[in-house]
């Protein structure tokens, strides 16, 4: 039953507004407790289900924000819930100083599905990222004269640790804690000549997402990654591939590189590795493999709990035919997004596999999102003229219908409130 069928006032363009510490309801449950960071809506969630989440009202919102694409398989699916619910059962954490069966196996299968040499496991992408770069930097001490410069593409997003702000540079979301980390410099995405003019002496690698997410959903260009990966074969530096976003099936692929043909020294992961539960994983390849004992620890990390969801996310990813589902969804969802994108006069729709971004011709993203809400919809908007779509790879054909219906309603609403608001003026 469509909960969300009735028809309600259109709202106006204040309604539609993103209000930073809008009250929740329940009585019984307040945020006055916790510290600011993103600001959040109404609804409290109780449940979920495959792509579709409850609050504590008892309605229901299709979800194609997934956790930002941490859900690689949905809400609450059977084999994640079975996998967590089974290790539970008989170990959760021995400590990080010490080898458990799913520390061992998950490093074991992640390298033999990726080509990798090493696998480090971790709580979060941004760790990973992290670490990424404290590698590349130990392989200069070792192999490029002590050289630690880390060229990364304007407008990325590696993460909200102070090493991968700084990696973003100037202008980075949420990058308000001045001095940066020195060491990074930035050159535009998708401009190989700019990076070949970058590179000197002290450069060390090359850090890039395949697809800048963050940044609008804009993909890099097959011949952009394949002249990035020559660049650094030819002088010797690593090739470091963000694939935080991007790997464990996002794009249609087990890594985004298989999608482009290229093969980094160093890839981080993280997100959908889990499916939800923090997860992430480090994997570096042939002379890029040279940590040491003591160079990397955390409480956390390679935990049995999180390693048991790890290898049931890639049991699944690996199942015959997921991948090609995913790639099959993916292209539904776009040609569904292109036709709304011409219908409503709208800008570029991009994006590889289950990840779509669509550019907007005002900065009205936040209003379209909190329109969508109240159409039991839920996207995010990671720039102010651009939505963003990550459903669960095993998104339904019928789920993405749906969604297109209610996003439809969604612009509507917005559309409405726009006239009304130009009508107010002009009176």
């Amino acid at each position: 039953m469509n909960l969300f069928g009735l028809r309600r006032t259109s709202p106006s363009l204040e309604d539609l507004a993103v209000e930073p510490g809008a009250s929740i309801p329940d009585t019984s449950l307040s945020s006055e407790c916790l510290m600011p960071s993103v600001q959040r809506p109404q609804p409290v969630f109780v449940r979920g289900q495959g792509s579709w989440l409850w609050d504590s009202d008892d309605r229901t919102y299709l979800d194609f924000t997934q956790a930002g694409a941490a859900n690689s398989l949905g809400h609450s699916p059977s084999a994640l819930v079975n996998a967590i619910a089974a290790q539970a059962q008989s170990l959760i954490n021995p400590g990080s100083g010490f080898y458990n069966r799913g520390m061992l196996k998950l490093a074991d299968r992640l390298c033999r599905s990726t080509g990798s040499d090493q696998a480090y496991l971790l709580s979060s992408g941004s760790e990973a990222c992290e670490a990424a770069i404290k590698l590349a930097r130990k392989w200069g001490q070792l192999h490029r004269g002590g050289a630690a410069g880390i060229i990364t593409a304007s407008r990325s997003c590696h993460g909200r640790g102070f090493a991968a702000l700084s990696a973003a540079g100037v202008g980075a979301s949420g990058n308000r804690f001045e001095p940066q980390l020195p060491g990074f410099s930035q050159v535009p995405f998708n401009d190989l000549p700019a990076l070949h003019a970058a590179v000197d002496a002290q450069t060390v690698a090359i850090m890039l997402e395949p697809i800048q997410s963050e940044a609008g959903v804009i993909p890099a260009t097959e011949h952009y990654l394949k002249g990035v990966e020559r660049l650094c074969r030819e002088l010797g530096i690593l090739l470091i591939l963000d694939e935080v976003q991007t790997g464990a099936g996002r794009c249609g692929t087990l890594l985004a590189e298989q999608l482009y043909g290229i093969r980094a020294d160093i890839i981080s992961l993280g997100k959908g590795l889990g499916g939800g539960v923090p997860l992430a994983a480090l994997l570096a390849r042939g002379k890029a493999c040279c940590f040491e004992h003591g160079e990397l620890d955390g409480t956390h990390h390679g935990n049995a709990l999180m390693t048991s969801a790890g290898l049931a996310v890639l049991d699944s990813l690996q199942e015959h035919g997921f991948m090609q589902q995913v790639r099959t969804s993916g292209q539904y969802l776009g040609q569904g997004l292109n036709r709304l994108a011409v219908r409503y006069d709208l800008g570029e729709v991009r994006g590889h596999g289950l990840l779509w971004g669509m550019s907007l011709t005002d900065d009205s993203a936040e209003a379209v999102v909190k329109a969508a809400l109240q159409e039991g919809l839920l996207l995010s908007a990671p720039q102010a003229d651009c939505l963003r779509f990550t459903p669960a790879l095993t998104v339904s054909k019928g789920n993405i219908d749906e969604m297109l219906l209610r996003l439809a309603r969604a612009f509507s609403r917005v559309r409405t409130a726009q006239l009304q608001c130009r009508k107010g003026v002009s009176v």
